[in-house]
């Protein structure tokens, strides 16, 4: 594959227009362009009219590509737009020209920076991520592609699963489709958009809808994106989670509708603000489900002490039932989503990191997972808090960071088998690492008052001074440099430099390793365009069919396995004396088998025990070696069955 980063800019400019054109269209439609905080919406509306079209295609006979995302994206844009039409002209004031171009400006320096910074963590356009997800993830996109069908009823069928989230897969099979790159380049070009755009465009519409469209807030909540190893860094190299980082990247999309439609006030205003919210919910909801409930938690939290404020000032009985029986209905709603959202105690054994003083203070300086902290954002999160604490109205910008906060620190300091911590985190698994790449979209809003604060003490003590305007350009240059200086932070080179090690490529990468993919890359020559390849997916021989383009016997490690393929991998090495062997064999299809000896993406020789029929194979009658590289990487062709 090519090293060379010039490979990825046309996927990257696709997977970039499909963050953020579908979104704009329909913001512009129903909302107009006068407030900047509602563009910023674009990257959430964005996923939600790809995850649907993606899932509406082929039930009308349309394969993925961008027309059935132009047909909803216009469906959409005009309902939106009959609902401008009945509220009648959007009311607030327009985002003063010089504080957009501001923010403007500060996301595309930001857009820059996380850019850097993912292409550093992944090494090469096409390196993968070396480990177990990557596998499934990897095919199903080449699944997508392959079928010309990318719908959430669809792509699951790699691991056997009826419904799989399709946010993230839509926008890398999207460029894969449309450029005509490898998978790995376009699910590296797909990271780097939802990294880099979808994620400081999402906070900015956060921090705006909290805390309005002034140049400090614009700035400071587009800096300090870029700050934080916990995201999108930590889920692009665990697990490896990248639809969840997709969901997590426009959550704060999410949270800032959930404050627009509580700041909405007339009946036919709030019913747009409530279409517009349904909307962001798909958008969360079908990136990963996860990240909808942590909408719901935080958005729950926001609503709380929107309403209860509310009916402080108002001081009318009346009023407090009201809002007393809207709390009901939402803690109602909110245990039926926990109840139906439960994962099974298998895959929710996650042990916790630390105590719970520990986890207590890597939340309040969005730290977690022992990174470094960083002086200028921890000062900036104290500084916040001390607001909040000093004006109460400023409680509401602090309601996600709380609910954020008791969440990581059950999972991640309270003991495996508590009661409350299941009860609250197992949705996620139990699994601290998805709850501590929550705590940035949380907390952002917090560090940026702390600016604002700054700001403003600043400003107040330079009229004090009379200082002369160069003296004032200096300061808030200075002030620019000094915030955006978050993105090479100790804290995020941190989480860097562990990333780039979860991509490299070499002789001993964990998944695939040089070698191996080297003979991957070679299918195209060394087999028929219609062959069917036996392997170990524990070794990464799955992937012959996302990186080889061809088909496999399995794309993933779980799913079904049927008699025929248990038989194979408990026995294949056995061909020549065991003629059960050659009948499962035609029965299944297969003509090639790829050995990758017993590595695993694990680096753990206890598992994928059950397939030693697939290791250690020899040249035979029936098993023609075709193709080899290095000690380890082969190739065969199964004959005379």
């Amino acid at each position: 594959m090519s090293d060379s980063w010039s490979v990825i800019v046309m996927p990257l400019i696709v997977s970039i227009l499909a963050l953020t054109v579908p979104g704009i269209a329909v913001i512009a439609a129903g909302w107009g362009v006068r407030r900047l905080q509602l563009l910023a919406l674009a990257p959430v509306v964005s996923i939600a009219v790809l995850g649907v079209s993606a899932t509406l295609a082929p039930m009308v006979g349309l394969g993925w590509s961008p027309l059935p995302i132009a047909i909803v994206t216009v469906l959409t844009a005009a309902a939106a737009f009959g609902l401008r039409r009945w509220v009648g002209p959007e009311h607030g004031d327009r985002t003063p020209r010089a504080n957009a171009l501001w923010g403007a400006l500060a996301l595309i320096v930001a857009a820059v920076i996380v850019g850097l910074q993912l292409a550093f963590v992944f090494g090469g356009p096409s390196h993968i991520s070396q480990t177990f997800d990557a596998i499934v993830h990897l095919n199903t996109v080449a699944f997508a592609v392959d079928t010309h069908n990318a719908s959430a009823f669809h792509i699951g069928a790699t691991s056997d699963i009826g419904f799989y989230p399709n946010g993230w897969h839509t926008v890398a099979a999207l460029a894969a489709e449309v450029t005509g790159v490898s998978v790995p380049v376009a699910v590296n070009a797909a990271n780097i958009a939802l990294g880099a755009v979808a994620w400081p465009v999402s906070v900015v519409a956060l921090s705006a809808a909290l805390l309005s469209e002034r140049k400090a807030v614009l700035v400071s909540a587009a800096a300090l994106s870029t700050g934080f190893g916990a995201f999108p860094i930590l889920l692009m190299y665990f697990g490896v989670l990248w639809p969840n980082a997709m969901a997590y990247a426009v959550l704060p999309g999410g949270l800032a509708v959930v404050v627009h439609l509580l700041r909405t006030t007339g009946v036919r205003a709030r019913l747009r603000a409530v279409f517009l919210l349904l909307v962001a919910s798909a958008g969360v909801g079908l990136a990963h489900p996860n990240a909808f409930l942590a909408m719901v938690a935080m958005g729950a939290g926001v609503t709380v002490v929107e309403l209860v404020s509310s009916a402080w000032r108002r001081a009318s009985r009346r009023y407090w039932y009201l809002v007393a029986a809207i709390l009901a209905a939402l803690a109602i709603v909110i245990v039926g989503l926990w109840r139906f959202s439960r994962t099974g105690a298998g895959m929710s054994q996650w042990a916790p990191w630390q105590t719970t003083a520990q986890a207590i203070g890597e939340a309040l300086l969005l730290s977690p997972h022992g990174y470094t902290l960083t002086v200028t954002i921890s000062a900036l999160i104290l500084i916040g808090l001390i607001r909040v604490v000093r004006q109460p109205r400023f409680l509401v910008v602090a309601a996600p960071m709380a609910v954020a906060s008791l969440l990581f620190v059950l999972v991640s300091g309270t003991a495996g088998g508590n009661i409350v911590r299941d009860m609250f985190t197992n949705p996620w698994y139990n699994d601290s690492y998805r709850l501590a790449a929550l705590l940035p979209a949380a907390g952002i809003p917090v560090a940026v008052l702390g600016a604002v604060t700054v700001v403003d003490l600043a400003t107040r003590g330079l009229l004090r001074i009379d200082a002369a305007r160069g003296w004032r350009i200096a300061v808030a240059v200075v002030g620019v440099i000094a915030i955006f200086s978050v993105g090479a932070s100790p804290n995020v080179l941190r989480a860097v430099s562990e990333a780039r090690g979860a991509y490299a490529l070499g002789p001993t990468s964990p998944l695939l390793t040089s070698d191996e993919e080297a003979l991957l890359e070679r299918l195209p020559e060394t087999t028929p365009a219609d062959a069917v390849i036996a392997g170990s997916a524990w070794t990464g021989t799955s992937l012959a069919y996302a990186i080889g383009d061809r088909e496999v016997l399995r794309k993933h490690v779980f799913g079904t396995i049927g008699p025929d393929e248990e038989y194979i991998g408990n026995h294949l090495k056995d061909i020549e004396s065991d003629p059960k062997v050659c009948q499962a064999v035609d029965r299944l299809g297969v003509d090639y088998v790829l050995d990758f000896g017993a590595q695993n993406v694990w680096n753990n020789p206890g598992v994928g025990l059950e397939r030693q029929g697939l290791y250690g194979l020899t040249p035979s009658e029936h098993l023609v070696l075709v193709d080899s590289q290095g000690p380890a990487a082969r190739l065969f062709r199964i004959e005379g069955c």
